[in-house]
């Protein structure tokens, strides 16, 4: 049966007005709210994202909206965990709430929260990171053959190193957890005339399909690690997954293998990692996301000369927030048809 009633959304981050008007068109019904338009806005050509202006109107406006909002769509970050760390906490606030509609892919800061678990409906923005940070991880490999680590920390020095970089062409890629992502991944790997792995949690033996050339369980991980050049990490952070990399799995791959992480930083036991690249276990890492985030300024990883990291924006792109609001768009006529939301999380799987 379809709503009749009308339906207060509250947005809790700046947007710019056309994709507020695009979502208010999507029904009569739907009354919007959007907070921290008053602060610097994250439009076409600024470089902030939705979650730091969210951080920086949330104790301010966020506690009268909560109160009257039925679907909340944003970014389930820090400010949010601090102020709703329980299903229970968000209901004394929210009591008419129903949807939480996240810009993000990953559901884990929702999951730690218990909002999986409860009566939310929890939807992601799957799908939304794939092009920004399938260009990101071909970057990285880039970098990699073409030895940008070396000759950029050469330029720093004014030294005029010369080296033998090498090609993408025939290069393994394993790609652990075959998404959204790990598809895109795949796709330009292979274009570049990389032979390519992958891993996918509903995988139950290997086959091919036609983005890889072998498709594996997760059980074959040992196998993947071992053939590949280049290992990306693509997979959600559940309890399942954490530390997914460890030890052994480091010890496991080439020791001219590098290691890619655009998942989550606890994917990856960071201890164990710092003795991979200082011990030569593998040759480098690209590292988006780390187990602590900021970075702590005393960690090793700043200074290894095998790394290059950024601070966990392989999914940014300029047109971020048109995106996350067309999903939002699908998703919100379909829940006003009552109809199955897209990217609905799994309590047991956890995203």
């Amino acid at each position: 049966m379809e709503r009749q009633s009308s339906v207060r959304v509250l947005i809790t981050f700046a947007l710019e007005p056309e994709l507020v008007q695009q979502i208010e068109a999507v029904d009569p019904r739907i009354q919007v709210r959007v907070l921290g338009q008053g602060a610097r806005q994250l439009f076409r050509g600024q470089r902030r994202y939705p979650s730091e202006l969210e951080a920086e109107t949330a104790r301010r406006e966020l506690g009268e909206a909560m109160a009257q909002a039925e679907v909340l769509f944003g970014f389930w970050g820090a400010a949010l965990v601090e102020l709703y760390p329980t299903p229970d906490a968000v209901r004394r606030q929210a009591p008419r709430l129903r949807w939480i509609q996240l810009t993000s892919a990953g559901m884990d800061r929702a999951a730690r929260s218990g909002l999986l678990a409860s009566d939310l409906m929890v939807t992601s923005a799957s799908g939304l990171h794939a092009t920004p940070i399938g260009e990101y991880v071909l970057c990285l490999m880039l970098m990699f053959c073409k030895g940008a680590p070396r000759f950029l920390r050469a330029q720093d020095r004014h030294q005029w190193l010369r080296f033998m970089p090498q090609e993408m062409y025939g290069k393994t890629v394993g790609v652990v957890g075959l998404g959204h992502i790990g598809e895109e991944v795949a796709r330009l790997a292979k274009a570049f005339g990389c032979r390519v792995l992958a891993t996918r949690r509903s995988a139950t033996f290997r086959k091919t399909n036609e983005l890889v050339d072998e498709l594996l369980p997760p059980s074959d991980l040992p196998y993947l690690l071992a053939e590949s050049d280049f290992v990306v990490l693509a997979v959600p952070l559940t309890s399942e997954t954490r530390h997914l990399i460890s030890e052994a799995e480091l010890r496991a791959m080439k020791p001219t293998s590098v290691l890619i992480n655009i998942a989550r930083g606890a994917v990856v036991d960071e201890a164990a990692l710092v003795r991979a690249l200082k011990e030569g276990w593998i040759a480098g890492a690209g590292l988006d996301v780390f187990e602590q985030e900021p970075l702590p300024p005393e960690s090793e990883l700043w200074a290894l000369e095998n790394v290059v990291l950024s601070p966990h924006i392989s999914g940014g792109t300029e047109i971020y927030n048109q995106r996350a609001v067309t999903i939002f768009c699908e998703n919100l006529r379909r829940y006003l048809a009552g109809e199955p939301l897209m990217n609905q999380a799994d309590p047991e799987r956890g995203y």
